[in-house]
């Protein structure tokens, strides 16, 4: 297996029964997988902190018979157009609407746009995931 490095790790057994089941619980065949998510997780959120490339998705609910509303976050949209990949938009009900907007640049910028949406009146509810950019 090129490219893999072996090391050891010397962990308190309740941490390890509690890693253990944490494991089992999210179905990982080991733990070398498991600790290989926990590391690429806590990079991303390092890089997304110091406002590096990061994809990801901005989650919103939001009440679309909220006056102007869907005029406000379209404008939003293509005030950010350089970062956004796609959208997708669903109905939940006749009010509410859920959109997933995929997202690719500076945290600091996702950030700015997460936070241009979230202060609108009639969103409900603004969610930002991020993952690596692939670099």
């Amino acid at each position: 297996m090129a490219g893999l490095y072996r090391f050891g790790i010397s962990l308190e057994k309740a941490l390890i029964d509690a890693f253990d089941r944490h494991i089992a619980a999210q179905r990982y065949k080991n733990r070398s997988e498991a600790i290989r998510d926990l590391i690429r997780e806590a990079l991303t959120r390092r890089k997304f902190a110091q406002g590096g490339v990061v994809a990801g998705a901005i989650i919103m609910t939001y009440d679309h018979h909220k006056r102007a509303l869907v005029d406000k976050l379209l404008d939003i949209q293509h005030d950010f157009q350089s970062l956004i990949i796609s959208t997708q938009h669903v109905h939940l009900d006749h009010h509410h609407c859920l959109e997933i907007v995929a997202v690719r640049g500076r945290a600091r910028e996702i950030e700015k746009l997460a936070y241009s949406i979230k202060s609108l009146v009639g969103v409900k509810q603004v969610g930002v995931s991020i993952a690596t950019a692939g670099r």
